[in-house]
């Protein structure tokens, strides 16, 4: 798993140098395979003589501090002789402005217009910047900015894509930042990041998130984890009267809870949660899709939005029922991915009263997914017998249907009941935010199978017979609360 310290730095304070971290964590057992370091230089080791060393990533660009920093875009003008350029005016700090030509797309919107109301804050490089090739075939590719003109147009700066500083291969537009950093920062002290690629063995469920690496952290450094806001605004009709939960077997779906919000609006998502998605390896999609993608990762609970109306125009016009049962002799289903699936008789799905809608816990269909023209979802997160779950997942496989997604990856491995909540929470408030909408009033949680409470009891002599070392009470009961 692909652990940003950018993002987990959201949820907890880090006080000790990268490498020592990512050496305490794989004692702790959670093997950092990897370093990765985005624009900033691999730190030094300190361990006493020890060898901490940990792979590093290689090729990787560092960003000059003195000529990679933050501008800010207060105008862009027409291009006096192209049509597919316009000239930047940017703010790096330097007292005057300095005007770069640039091609990219998402700025055309604003030639013209004059000084823009809110200047966009983007990654600027001065004239002798070392930065990647993103013309050249050749992997790991250099460029130097060199003084040139353009179309007539002298040139000695660039505003900057996400390929040209190594972030990533996307070159279709400049990246633009949200930050409140002032022009002429070095961005790496905006944006850069290190990356630990951490090994999870399938027992470490609970640290499959952001938030369980925070926490994991937090118990190795005496640090306290941030926990994000569950707070949900609430403005709609009653949830009671828009879908209804049934459950078929419990042993099978523990819980299942459900949203519903009405008014969305598709589109991009926030270019901070792109970017982080990114990071970790996932192809932003939409401002919907993103977000279940986003808490998923953040707090290890899948989540999956349908589109709300394709529901109701299944049920008839009334509202939805949402049904949790095994599949049917014949039953099939076509998922995300295109692929038509034969569906075992054991295999958990969630349905409707016109038929299937998604392979519970692994992936959705296409027929309710969210696309552009959706402006009501259904929002749910659930709980699901991951002994089943695995059966489905070998089953496909031996078909040659092998089904590979982040979901089936954590509820594969147990996720807590607990979580579906913490998730649903989280994503409903975050897709009113991000995408508009207003929330119906209450939240639906169908939770017949609780999970039971455990208790161990844990003498200190048996602390010290494992461990070899004798902890007292205090210190006992300090590491299990952190953990």
């Amino acid at each position: 798993m692909r652990v940003p310290l950018s993002w987990i730095k959201d949820y907890v304070d880090i006080t000790i140098p990268v490498e020592v971290l990512a050496h305490r964590l794989t004692l702790a057992g959670l093997e950092v395979g990897a370093i990765e370091y985005i624009g900033v230089p691999a730190g030094g080791v300190e361990g006493g003589g020890r060898d901490l060393t940990v792979p590093v990533s290689s090729g990787h660009l560092v960003w000059d501090r003195d000529k990679i920093v933050l501008g800010r875009v207060v105008e862009v003008k027409p291009h006096p002789n192209a049509d597919r350029l316009v000239l930047a005016m940017v703010d790096h700090g330097a007292g005057e402005l300095e005007q770069a030509v640039t091609g990219a797309p998402n700025l055309f919107q604003y030639a013209g217009q004059g000084r823009l109301e809110e200047p966009l804050a983007v990654a600027f490089a001065r004239e002798g910047a070392e930065l990647m090739d993103p013309y050249s075939e050749e992997p790991g590719a250099r460029m130097t900015l060199k003084p040139r003109k353009l179309r007539g147009i002298e040139n000695r700066t660039m505003v900057l894509s996400e390929k040209e500083l190594g972030i990533s291969d996307e070159h279709e537009g400049i990246m633009v930042i949200r930050t409140d950093a002032a022009p002429g920062t070095p961005l790496q002290d905006v944006i850069g990041d290190v990356i630990l690629d951490i090994d999870l063995t399938p027992n470490l469920a609970r640290a499959y998130s952001m938030l369980g690496i925070a926490r994991e952290i937090a118990a190795l450094t005496g640090q306290q984890v941030r926990y994000p806001s569950l707070d949900i605004t609430f403005g709609g009709e009653p949830v009671e009267q828009l879908a209804s939960i049934d459950i078929r077997d419990p042993q099978l779906n523990p819980r299942f809870m459900l949203t519903v919000i009405k008014g969305v609006t598709i589109g991009p998502s926030p270019e901070w949660m792109q970017r982080r998605l990114r990071k970790v390896g996932m192809r932003p999609i939409n401002n919907i899709v993103d977000i279940t993608n986003y808490v998923m990762l953040e707090t290890g609970e899948p989540l999956h939005a349908f589109d709300y109306d394709v529901l109701v125009e299944r049920a008839g016009g009334q509202p939805p029922t949402i049904i949790t049962r095994t599949a049917e002799p014949g039953e099939a289903l076509t998922t995300l991915d295109g692929v038509t699936r034969t569906l075992d008789p054991f295999t958990e799905l969630v349905a409707d009263t016109a038929g299937p809608l998604s392979i519970a816990g692994v992936m959705g269909g296409e027929d309710s997914e969210v696309g552009d023209g959706t402006t009501d979802i259904l929002l749910e997160a659930a709980n699901w017998n991951f002994i089943n779950l695995r059966q489905t997942l070998l089953a496909q496989r031996e078909r040659g249907e092998e089904i590979v997604s982040e979901a089936a990856t954590r509820f594969s491995r147990g996720v807590h009941p607990a979580l579906a909540e913490v998730g649903l929470r989280r994503a409903t408030e975050l897709v009113r935010r991000l995408a508009g909408g207003t929330v119906a009033q209450g939240v639906l949680d169908a939770y017949p199978a609780p999970a039971p409470v455990v208790v161990v009891d844990l003498p200190l002599a048996e602390v010290e017979r494992v461990l070899g070392i004798a902890l007292s009470a205090d210190e006992v009961t300090g590491i299990l609360r952190s953990l």
